[in-house]
């Protein structure tokens, strides 16, 4: 089970990581602007009443709203959403149902996500390809057929 304080510990190793002053979210500063990769999930207790912090629920950036699909579907009791995040992608994780360890993935991805390339990686370049959540490997040769053929 993880907590406040280990979200709070993991997030401070990140580089250039910011603590916000008021409210319990971590941001990254890009080309002169905080970007925010994880922050404490705003519910909405009754309708048309203000959002109050839930800190048991971490909202957390993601690569992509598929990859927020394929978190929530194949965790549900760890990941779900809310309409206000509908086509934002992050996704809000129980603490309570998420070690530490997991945690820091968590967390890594999504400053990944919000981090410049100059801190991702010395190359920059590459960076910018890591970012993106795209396996690096082939894929298997059953769906290229052309790679099936004998040589000759």
């Amino acid at each position: 089970m993880a907590t406040q304080a280990d979200v709070r510990r993991i997030a401070l190793t990140l580089p250039g990581t910011v603590e916000a002053k008021n409210r319990f979210a971590f941001e990254v500063p890009d080309k002169g602007k905080l970007k925010g990769y994880a922050w404490v999930w705003q519910e909405r207790l009754q309708p048309k009443k203000p959002r109050v912090p839930n800190p048991a629920v971490l909202a957390v950036r993601v690569a992509s709203l598929t990859d927020k699909d394929l978190m929530i579907a194949a965790e549900p009791t760890k990941y779900f959403t809310e309409p206000h995040y509908n086509g934002f992608p992050a996704v809000l994780v129980r603490l309570s149902e998420v070690g530490v360890k997991e945690l820091r993935i968590l967390l890594t991805e999504a400053w990944r996500c919000q981090a410049p390339a100059k801190l991702t990686s010395p190359a920059g370049a590459s960076a910018k390809r890591s970012t993106s959540r795209r396996p690096t490997t082939k894929r298997p040769s059953a769906e290229h057929p052309a790679t099936n053929r004998p040589k000759r």
